[in-house]
């Protein structure tokens, strides 16, 4: 009896590797992990083109994966490079530092560009305005993360029309990041940020004269009576092409080529997606993508559907028909994916950066309340307010971004407290008409903001880049050309973006609990067992991995 306890109490000590073999899997690794970035792209998108879509695209995603239905932006502004950013980083531009696409640097007095670096050139163009980084994004991405944890073996590749698109998801130690250069170029190209020359797979691409092959007739990809789902084709909500007098279809691309920065009416043409698309397929070859058992990170951002967004609108059929074909483009891709790297070998997920207003002057011609913003007279008017109450030039330093900036100098200079004059900015500007809301630095740095537009205001509020008051328009106010669409308040317009996951260690299925942006890349780093981005504030969405 004596025995028999004691070999008992040695079994229960036994470390469990030497218990059994059977071990607890922890985590999924699929050998690749591809993140789809769909620009300025609505949820109700989904909705709205679901019966026309195919079997393979979107509605595969959706039938074969999660489907998060109630996917929100938790910060402002929705612009392009803050929505990366925060996709990726798992975070908000009071963390990750992105806080608009362009925004004025107060310390160089300048306005800078989220992803331009003076310190890098580009390479495969001898243009000085294609020298770009990601140096600008304060902290890691989970394509970041996935590099440390395999120490540097997994690799990562940006592809983006946009070179921001491409950068910002890539992370700082992407293997690569690629963007299209337009005008009368027609390459893709990168930055000695990552090297000094393009590699062979992107140079043969290139000499392919690929982009040129889309220097064609842009006609529905369907009988244009049967999209019943958008506007009519013949407008006043559309601006259209220089060189053809009605936004209607259809366009021949090659012959308003020169009227329109050359190759950069693909970009703003639904094959931009399909060009994306066939660069991305080559890069899955080109740099041997889930190859091998170490996970490889692809980012692919589909750029053309905003371009097409600003120029048409919401509700535009050439809106409807790019979505049309990027439903077939992204079956290509995932055929592909099939074929290359494996069945249930690779996940994805899919989002957008930012969604957008329909045409406000659509919405007025229904009897919604929108309407046009005018900055210049606006930040006249402020300017002159401020000069006659303090009687001082120069308190305002800049106005840009809905945002006021002081100059700190002047300030001093004139015993002007910066409280002071923040209150006095607030309280005048909140009279006037469009706006309906007004913030100061004091609120945002001392105040906790916990709902609506103030705390999406306060996470998008970084100390040391932003303003010193932010202002909130009316809704479906905007400052834009009376033609096409636009982005970045904290709207649900903007805000309500689509989020599928799909494909190794996914679950089947869909919820319409609130998700936000910042819990994708800790939802990816749980799925790969690595460490979250680290300025990451979002949550795993448990419920979405087996």
């Amino acid at each position: 009896m004596i025995k028999k306890v004691l070999l008992i109490t040695l079994l229960v000590m036994l470390p469990i590797s030497m218990k059994s073999q059977d071990e607890v899997q922890i985590n999924r690794s699929p050998k690749l992990v591809v993140g789809i970035v769909v620009d300025q792209m609505r949820y109700d998108y989904l909705t709205r083109f679901y019966k026309r879509f195919g079997v393979g695209g979107f509605k595969r995603m959706i039938n074969e994966g999660y489907n998060c239905k109630n996917n929100h932006f938790n910060y402002v502004p929705t612009y392009t490079g803050p929505g990366h950013a925060s996709i990726y980083t798992g975070t908000t531009p009071k963390n990750h530092g992105v806080i608009s696409n362009n925004w004025y640097d107060k310390f160089d007095n300048k306005m800078v560009y989220c992803a331009s670096d003076a310190s890098v050139k580009a390479v495969g163009s001898d243009s000085e305005l294609e020298r770009m980084s990601p140096h600008r994004m304060k902290t890691t991405t989970v394509a970041d993360q996935n590099r440390l944890h395999t120490q540097l073996k997994g690799k990562t590749i940006g592809i983006a029309i946009k070179d921001r698109g491409a950068i910002l998801p890539a992370g700082h130690t992407a293997s690569g990041a690629y963007w299209f250069r337009g005008k009368d170029e027609g390459k893709w190209i990168t930055s000695t940020y990552y090297r000094n020359d393009l590699p062979n797979w992107v140079q043969k691409f290139n000499d392919s004269d690929k982009a040129e092959s889309y220097l064609k007739i842009w006609n529905t990809l369907y009988d244009i009576n049967t999209y019943e789902e958008s506007g009519a084709d013949q407008n006043t909500f559309e601006r259209g092409y220089t060189g053809k007098s009605t936004a209607t279809f259809p366009y021949d691309l090659g012959k308003l080529k020169d009227q329109n920065e050359g190759y950069d009416i693909i970009k703003s043409s639904a094959f931009g997606n399909s060009l994306t698309t066939d660069f991305a397929i080559a890069a899955i070859d080109g740099e041997e993508l889930g190859k091998d058992n170490v996970t490889d990170f692809l980012t692919v951002s589909f750029s053309s559907t905003d371009y097409v967004g600003h120029n048409f609108g919401v509700n535009s059929k050439e809106i409807q028909d790019t979505y049309l074909r990027l439903d077939k483009d992204l079956e290509r891709f995932f055929t592909t994916l099939d074929s290359k790297v494996g069945k249930n070998k690779y996940t994805v997920f899919l989002t957008a950066d930012h969604g957008a207003v329909h045409v406000p002057s659509y919405l007025q011609s229904v009897k919604i309340p929108a309407g046009y913003f005018d900055k210049d007279a606006f930040t006249k008017k402020v300017e002159a307010f401020v000069k006659t109450k303090f009687k001082a030039d120069g308190l305002i330093e800049n106005i840009s971004n809905n945002q006021v900036f002081f100059n700190y100098e002047v300030l001093s200079k004139n015993e002007v407290r910066a409280q002071e004059l923040q209150k006095a900015i607030a309280h005048f500007v909140l009279q006037e008409n469009q706006i309906d809301k007004v913030f100061t630095r004091s609120q945002l740095e001392f105040g906790n903001y916990t709902a609506g537009i103030a705390e999406l205001i306060q996470n998008g509020f970084n100390q040391k880049r932003s303003g010193d008051v932010v202002i909130v328009y009316d809704p479906a106010t905007i400052m834009y050309s009376k033609t096409g669409s636009t982005h970045g308040s904290g709207l649900t317009y903007d805000t309500h973006a689509p989020l599928l996951f799909f494909g190794q260690g996914i679950k089947k299925g869909s919820t319409t609990v609130e998700t936000k942006i910042t819990d994708i890349s800790p939802t990816i780093s749980a799925l790969l067992g690595i460490a979250f981005p680290n300025g990451a504030t979002g949550d795993v969405l448990s419920f979405v991995l087996e």
